[in-house]
């Protein structure tokens, strides 16, 4: 071999050893027609699920995004923040939590595809609705319409943060994970307000977004009039019966909402499993092609983000992964199952439309059959009350009230949204006790310091103005706070003190929330609601002669963010504010007086947040359940691995940093109603937000998550901002542990998922149910069976119990198979247990504990 020959020979061996160990990225061709979205020519059935990347942690993301693929997503759907990314007017952060780019990147590792849903109006429960709140004072601006100021705006971020990805190569075009991205958001809801400045900017928007060259399609979401160049999508808790304006547009679903969100003073919504499992059948059924879970991780408002206002810390959303990044049985799992069902018909859906037919009435199939004979049908029961027995292709199927069968091979049913085979899991927070403690104390504490904060104006930078001022366009949402001052002199013969009256501080305010001092003493307080953020107080008060300070602190708890016009909801003390006289009825309104202010805390202004100066005091003794007091305590984190969360028993209302990262808002004394909630909710039936709801009576948030990340073994600071008067010696860390992991699955229950092959259809008839257990962690293993019933037991996860008929070796055989493992199987048969009870339908409920 010659020299030149033996250079060509290592030549191509390098490459072959290029071409196995380099990952290369392949650009992808992302088109659509009527019945899905086309990637490299072929149409694909599309699952997504959302999660925000700022409402968890870098450290936790990958693990959020192998459990969405895990649960058998394909694509994960994100807002980008405009107001997290351009706090100041050309001021760019991507830094840390905030690092778009390496999410989208750990998605794409993951082998997921990603939808970017630009916006830049969010909505999302997100303060001001993810516009930053330095666009409210640029001249001649107005939101949301044709309004070039605005449009600028909109467009320069929107490009940024186009050119952001195509500098990293992440969109499809590129070889990367992004095949959609969104332009602005719900839009169609409120249009109608803003007049004839409506359409031009839709049309504005949509030609602006497609003119970025992104080579991936553009969505509009719930926007009846989108133009041509982009698809309009459906949001809702069920979208089966939406219609795309575009006979060339494929059925998308981009919010499938899986719960829904809290606030502050109400009681926590849920949504049953077996009717977030129905919507999601009914609309691939009836021609969908891609749904998204919001939320399929909704994660927490850190800092200040939340908005509403009113909206808790916690945005939790009932997801199929809870706030704190564990799986929520049997959602996630359930959820899974119907996954796999879908996409076992995917080749059948995507090559033709669906037929649907009655079949009674409220019972209907709807079957896709190609001509090269691939057939898959479902059968739907929307009535609310009766299960059916139907006919379908000459065999008999029951399908229970409000769910959907899946039958891939239009023969057999692999899946019914009703009947769940999955592990449920029940969970509790466990309080954390010291080394040297075996009672649940806060010992993890050391001892604590404390500063006042001041009454009233103790800045520098204070300033009097006539009249009361609007809070928002004041502050500029640099602090939840800002306070009100004004001296009023007395000489005793006023005609509201006169005849012994009793006077009473008048005080009515835009919202949220209001502390009211007189001469430095808290005399009372006042807080809306979500569904009325306005503040009025009357409160008794005693004035001396001569010279009373009156010191009004108002607050916001997150700004508005829905709505037309939502930008200019105001907030604050805009009066009246007067001093009432009871017996004689003399009025004196303080309204239009010189009033001073100081925007936020002195605390703020020191960076006490960070545990940091010197003005730190701890004796000589511990100042509790006082208002305006600051906080600070060192601790270790708590032993383990599981997801940590802090306890705000005890307290009232403010804000809390660890190592000075912001937990969020607290407020554990807003508490819910004591009525609207049900030991139960019955899943058969339309689902709305005010159906399903928990937790009546107590605080609407008591349990506040803590990252990981953000600590470290040992030597961690906590300081908290306590408004109203709080004891913070009460403070406790939980983690949260799963108690106890169920299933329950019956005889007549459809063939399992994983048994189906696309041959051997008669075995497939004659496959068993099989009840499956797995412990939630790699390193855990089933260590006791608590309950085990083969016959007609009853209740659910946590309750069960032994019905008139149960085998009684059942508890034996479980243990055989389960105890030691991390996960085992049961077949669901007599020939498993024996016959305990003939002549009626059996199944088997295990509960189990792992450690």
């Amino acid at each position: 071999m010659r020299g030149g020959d033996t250079m060509a020979a290592v030549g191509f061996g390098l490459i072959l050893l290029l071409a196995v160990t380099t990952p290369f990225c392949f650009a992808a061709n992302v088109t659509y027609d009527h019945r899905a979205l086309v990637i490299d020519g072929k149409r694909r059935v599309l699952v997504s699920g959302s999660i925000h990347y700022p409402r968890s942690t870098p450290e936790m993301w990958p693990d959020l995004i192998q459990k969405s693929k895990d649960g058998g997503l394909d694509v994960i759907e994100t807002y980008v923040f405009w107001n997290l990314h351009e706090p100041i007017q050309g001021q760019y952060d991507f830094k840390g939590g905030k690092d778009l780019v390496k999410f989208v990147k750990l998605v794409k590792e993951a082998g997921l595809l990603v939808h970017l849903r630009i916006g830049p109006y969010v909505c999302a429960e997100w303060n001001y609705g993810g516009f930053p709140l330095w666009l409210h004072y640029i001249p001649g601006i107005v939101l949301r319409t044709d309004n070039e100021p605005f449009k600028a705006e909109m467009k320069k971020f929107t490009a940024k943060i186009v050119e952001m990805m195509k500098q990293e190569n992440l969109y499809a075009s590129q070889g990367g994970p992004i095949i959609l991205s969104q332009i602005e958001n719900e839009y169609g809801n409120i249009d109608s307000a803003y007049g004839n400045g409506a359409k031009p900017y839709i049309n504005w928007a949509a030609s602006m977004a497609t003119s970025l060259d992104t080579g991936v399609p553009w969505v509009m979401c719930q926007q009846s009039d989108a133009p041509s160049s982009v698809i309009n999508t459906c949001n809702g808790f069920y979208c089966d019966q939406f219609t795309p304006n575009s006979k060339n547009s494929p059925k998308m679903w981009t919010e499938n909402w899986s719960g829904w969100f809290s606030a502050f003073g109400d009681s926590l919504p849920y949504r049953p499993t077996e009717d977030l499992a129905f919507a999601v059948a009914r609309f691939y059924q009836l021609g969908g092609t891609f749904q998204n879970y919001y939320m399929y991780h909704g994660g927490t408002n850190f800092g200040r983000s939340s908005g509403g206002p009113f909206i808790t810390t916690s945005y939790d959303y009932d997801a199929p992964i809870d706030e704190y990044g564990l799986l929520r049985q049997p959602k996630w799992g359930h959820l899974k199952d119907v996954h796999k069902a879908i996409k076992l018909c995917e080749e059948a859906m995507v090559e033709t439309d669906p037929k649907t037919t009655s079949l009674g009435s409220n019972l209907e199939a709807t079957v896709y059959k190609t001509e090269s004979g691939k057939c898959a049908a479902f059968l739907a029961n929307v009535g609310t009350h009766s299960d059916a027995t139907v006919k379908f292709n000459g065999n008999s199927y029951n399908l229970p009230a409000w769910s959907v069968s899946i039958l891939p091979d239009c023969n057999n049913v692999v899946l019914n949204t009703a009947k769940i085979n999955s592990v449920s899991t029940t969970t509790k927070f466990v309080r954390q006790t010291s080394k040297d403690s075996t009672t649940a104390t806060t010992d993890a504490f050391s001892s604590w310091s404390w500063i006042n904060e001041p009454v009233g104006i103790s800045s520098d930078i204070a300033f009097t103005k006539p009249g009361l001022m609007e809070q928002i366009n004041t502050t500029g949402d640099l602090s939840d706070y800002l306070w009100y001052s004004l001296s009023v002199d007395t000489k005793g013969n006023e005609p509201f003190l006169e005849d012994g009256s009793e006077t009473v501080l008048h005080v009515n305010s835009l919202g949220h929330a209001l502390y009211a001092f007189i001469n430095g003493e808290l005399v009372g307080s006042g807080k809306g609601r979500n569904s009325n953020p306005k503040v009025s107080i009357d409160v008794p008060i005693s004035l001396k002669p001569g010279k009373n300070k009156i010191d009004l602190l108002s607050l916001t708890v997150g700004l508005q963010n829905y709505g037309a016009f939502f930008d200019k909801t105001g907030a604050g003390i805009t009066g009246p504010v007067q001093l009432k006289g009871l017996k004689n009825g003399s009025t004196l309104d303080l309204s239009s007086q010189q009033w001073t202010y100081q925007v936020g805390l002195s605390g703020e202004d020191l960076g006490l947040s960070s545990g940091g100066t010197s003005f730190w005091v701890s004796q000589p003794t511990l100042p509790k359940n006082q208002p305006l007091m600051w906080y600070k305590t060192t601790f270790d984190a708590p032993s383990g691995s599981s997801p940590v969360a802090l306890d705000f028993t005890g307290m009232g209302k403010g804000q809390a940093w660890i190592n000075g990262q912001s937990i969020g808002r607290y407020w554990p004394t807003n508490i819910a109603p004591s009525s609207g909630c049900t030991d139960s909710c019955n899943y058969r039936g339309a689902y709305s937000d005010g159906k399903c709801r928990r937790n009546c009576g107590k605080p609407s948030q008591h349990l506040y998550h803590v990252p990981r990340s953000w600590m470290k073994p040992s030597g961690n600071i906590l300081v908290v901002f306590e408004e109203g008067g709080g004891d913070p010696t009460q403070l406790s860390f939980a983690t949260r542990e799963t108690e106890s992991i169920c299933s329950r699955i019956s005889q007549s229950h459809p063939i399992p998922i994983d048994t189906w092959t696309s041959s051997n259809k008669e075995t497939r008839k004659h496959t068993k149910p099989t009840l499956s257990l797995s412990c939630p962690f790699p390193n855990q293993v089933i260590s006791k069976i608590k309950f085990a019933s083969f016959g007609n037991p009853k209740g659910t996860c946590g309750s069960f119990s032994h019905g008139q008929c149960s085998s009684k070796n059942a508890r034996t055989i479980v243990e055989k198979a389960c105890i030691g493992s991390r996960s085992c199987s049961i077949g669901v048969s007599v020939n498993t247990f024996g016959e305990p009870c003939a002549g009626i339908s059996k199944s088997l409920a295990v509960e189990a504990s792992c450690s």
